[in-house]
């Protein structure tokens, strides 16, 4: 999905603001916290329409303003702060590329692949080895790749066995979700981006909240199954049901790596094909999905 984000909310606030959420021919009232951004008021289109929603296509978010008695795009830096009118339009367009994945339009995205999870994440060892797969992929493809870690000071650096030799960037953070300023920055530095490749820990928190967000600014998503677990597997499985309903794809490590070359006479296609057969990791992880 696209929009552009009045300026700041003027004065402070608290609480919940009543907002007319417009989806087709349907209007529902609802209520965002003061001070909602474009993130809660696309997440909350999603919970209201989304079984309506054609994450297939792109789409632009509108405010009605009184000014000009109809509805325009969403104004910049746009807050909730009082009583208002959204709506949500599709584009004329349909993204034909749709699970489609060239090395020139993706990066890769590691979520806080960390010291600390090693005892509680399910499967840990093998997310790690799929993930030191993708990275080895990445740079054999020159695809980008951004990491995170979460509250390093507290839970370590990203696990020893995780090269991260030539990652684009490598980012602190507290915030669930990956799409911080510096990594949307890091993004708009990278021409053409379609698609993220998303894996790490865990499913049902950061990864999830990382892809949410993401689609909300019309990038596709595809979420490495084998490279991705939580603590629980029950959270882990509700989360991937969740997402794929949101259009969100769930693959795996090699499908990923096979697409990006894509062709037998592709040029790094048997270092690849050796990097498949040389680490791929026996669980259960795939049968938890």
């Amino acid at each position: 999905m696209a929009a552009a984000e009045p300026g700041a909310a003027p004065g402070g606030g608290s609480g919940s603001v009543p907002v007319l959420f417009c989806f087709s021919v349907f209007a529902r009232p609802s209520s965002v916290p003061h001070g909602a951004g474009y993130e809660l008021l696309i997440q909350k289109f999603l919970s209201l329409y989304g079984d309506q929603i054609d994450m297939h296509r792109k789409f632009v978010v509108q405010l009605f303003a009184e000014e000009w008695s109809q509805y325009i795009d969403l104004p910049k830096g746009f807050l909730v702060n009082e009583r208002c009118k959204v709506r949500l339009v599709p584009l004329q367009i349909q993204i034909t590329t749709l699970g489609n994945l060239t090395p020139s339009s993706t990066v890769f995205f590691c979520c806080d692949m960390q010291e600390r999870f090693r005892p509680a994440i399910k499967y840990f060892g093998d997310i790690i080895s799929v993930g030191q797969r993708l990275l080895q992929g990445a740079r054999l493809l020159g695809i980008p790749v951004i990491v995170t870690e979460q509250y390093p000071k507290g839970l370590g650096s990203t696990v020893q066995e995780i090269d991260l030799t030539g990652a684009k960037l490598v980012l602190p953070k507290t915030k669930f979700s990956m799409v911080l300023p510096e990594v949307e920055a890091a993004l708009a530095e990278i021409p053409g981006v379609r698609s993220v490749v998303l894996f790490g820990v865990e499913t049902h928190v950061c990864i999830q909240q990382t892809a949410l967000e993401l689609i909300g600014r019309g990038l596709e998503v595809h979420i490495v199954a084998d490279a991705t677990s939580s603590r629980s597997m029950m959270d882990r499985m509700f989360a991937l049901e969740r997402l794929a309903r949101t259009g969100i794809i769930v693959t795996t490590s090699e499908a990923i790596l096979l697409q990006l070359v894509a062709d037998k006479e592709h040029p790094k296609f048997k270092e690849i094909q050796n990097l498949i057969k040389a680490s791929a990791p026996e669980s259960g992880l795939l049968s938890k999905v």
